[in-house]
């Protein structure tokens, strides 16, 4: 009798492949111009710094209000520059499309293509892993995953993360088992070091690839082999190098840039010295942490909708069963060698791999690693955005339950092979349909048409924005700022979203469109038949 192992779908794994990618594009792309509704500072921010090296061009890896394209940019507690200068050059070819005006939509757009390309790194990094099953599924609750599809949609620099991560982890992992090492290991370490420039919070995945390195040090003795993984190292750290050096110049320089935000969210400030309370934050954090995937999740309207779980329950069950599944085979299974690993073809894996608990051992590392920056921190727990690195040894574990949930409960429940097969296919369609409509309906109906997720995106300073622009050239008008953030070049924060929506961040910019923004206690400066508008 034919096992469900072996059941063959009715399209080639190729066109699954396929299918799950444009699942995932058309819920990343679909009204991208339309939600999230609004522009919130942050992402404004980023517009403006991309604007700003549009209109200077020139580069500088050191920094300054008036050094155009930058490695990193100071404003708002400091960001990396990579992708400032993406959606610069996104800028640069979208712009004429709408008249030369910038619009939010113009932000977001790179971020709808990294995450499909996670979508679609997940799958070679949970092939690479185990085999093509765990991957197309574990692809799939990725391309569905409202946690991704909606930092996929907003123009924040950390949807840069797990795609480099996925990445700089896949081609490590090829380059220790196979024998093109030399390449794969630069791959690896040019994505490493591309992550450098992402998010803070990626600075901790080098400590997986030290765990993956020292496990195939320790379970290999053959000194050839020993060999190839000092060179692949060798050459995986020096293309890392190279990429980080701009940055690493930067900082050395600018030390300051470094921490960021770090040392103000950290439990450390804000617990006093006190060891007991910071044990005690500690232990809340990991808590919340860990109850994100199934009971509650980020209360940010602009990161979730609020408190919801960060995995749909099905999702979140199938992920609850990779977790257990993973610890049983971890501490149950004895003398697995990481040659074992590297001696299985990837393309024809199968559930022998699944025994092995060396990837187990990788994706529990990942998951420990990617929770410290969020469980060291005292802000907006549980914090969706600051674990985002966490997002795809989840979906792989979601996708290994589900593949085990397949091939070992329902192999022992259905007997009849015609019913069998009526069964799978029929619960296969639905779980597809299923999780698709509430991604759709999540994001797009419940969240995107909420007032709430209106308001967390400054809906209202877009809409002040557009009136400005709708005003005559010759006429000047004036904003005077009263709402509270972040200083930047001496105007709060909040202001940035009207600056790239009428496209006013530099003073050359304000007096050619004859927009200005002032401070409550500058008002006096107005020349009379201004017009006046307020920002709170």
């Amino acid at each position: 009798m034919k096992t469900i192992s072996n059941f063959q779908f009715p399209i080639s794994k190729t066109g699954l492949l396929i299918i799950i990618l444009i699942i995932a594009s058309f819920l990343r792309l679909y009204n991208i111009n339309l939600i999230p509704p609004g522009l919130y500072p942050d992402e404004a921010m980023n517009g403006n710094n991309a604007l700003e090296a549009l209109s200077t061009g020139n580069f500088s890896a050191l920094g300054g209000p008036a050094s155009g394209w930058k490695v990193f940019y100071p404003e708002n507690n400091g960001r990396e520059g990579l992708f400032m200068n993406i959606q610069a050059i996104f800028l640069k070819f979208l712009m004429p499309l709408s008249g030369g005006n910038p619009e939010p939509w113009m932000l977001r757009l790179p971020s709808a293509l990294f995450g499909i390309l996670t979508v679609l790194g997940l799958y070679f990094l949970a092939r690479e892993l185990f085999n093509k099953k765990v991957a197309l599924l574990s692809s799939f609750f990725l391309a569905v995953s409202f946690w991704h599809i909606n930092f996929s949609r907003i123009g924040f620099r950390a949807i840069m993360s797990p795609l480099f991560a996925v990445l700089a982890i896949y081609f490590l992992l090829v380059a220790l088992r196979s024998r093109k090492y030399i390449l794969n290991s630069l791959l690896g370490g040019i994505f490493l070091g591309l992550g450098f420039y992402s998010y803070i919070a990626f600075r901790a995945l080098p400590l997986l690839a030290v765990i993956i390195w020292l496990i195939y040090w320790i379970n290999n003795k053959d000194s050839a082999f020993r060999k190839k993984i000092l060179l692949s190292t060798c050459y995986f750290l020096l293309a890392t190098f190279i990429i980080t050096a701009p940055l690493g110049i930067h900082f050395l320089k600018n030390p300051a840039d470094f921490f960021g935000r770090t040392t103000q969210v950290s439990i450390f400030s804000a617990s006093g010295g006190s060891s007991l309370l910071i044990l005690k934050n500690l232990g809340l954090n990991i808590i919340k942490t860990a109850g994100m995937f199934n009971f509650s999740g980020d209360w940010n309207w602009r990161h979730n909708y609020a408190g919801r779980p960060e995995l749909f329950w099905p999702v979140g069950i199938l992920f609850i069963i990779g977790v257990v599944l993973s610890l049983i085979k971890i501490f149950k299974n004895k003398n697995i060698k990481t040659s074992d690993v590297q001696n299985i073809d990837a393309d024809v894996r199968t559930s022998d791999v699944q025994k092995l608990k060396f990837p187990f051992i990788v994706l529990f590392s990942w998951l420990i690693i990617a929770a410290l920056p969020v469980v060291v921190s005292n802000e907006g727990i549980p914090h969706a955005l600051r674990v985002i690195i966490m997002i795809p040894p989840v979906f792989i574990l979601a996708g290994f339950g589900g593949i085990w949930l397949y091939e070992k409960l329902l192999t022992k429940i259905l007997n009849n092979t015609k019913v069998r097969k009526i069964i799978i296919l029929s619960a296969l369609y639905f779980l597809l349909s299923t999780l698709i409509f509430e991604a759709y309906y999540t994001y797009f109906i419940l969240w995107g048409k909420n007032n709430n997720t209106f308001d967390a995106f400054s809906g209202d300073y877009v809409i002040m924005a557009k009136g400005l622009n709708e005003l005559p050239k010759e006429l000047p008008k004036y904003v005077v700022v009263e709402a509270q953030g972040i200083d930047v070049r001496g105007i709060p924060m909040p202001a940035q979203t009207l600056m790239f929506i009428t496209d006013t961040f530099t003073p050359e910019k304000q007096k050619e469109k004859n927009i200005f923004y002032l401070l409550p206690e500058q008002i006096n400066q107005i020349p009379a038949g201004s017009y006046v508008t307020t920002l709170k």
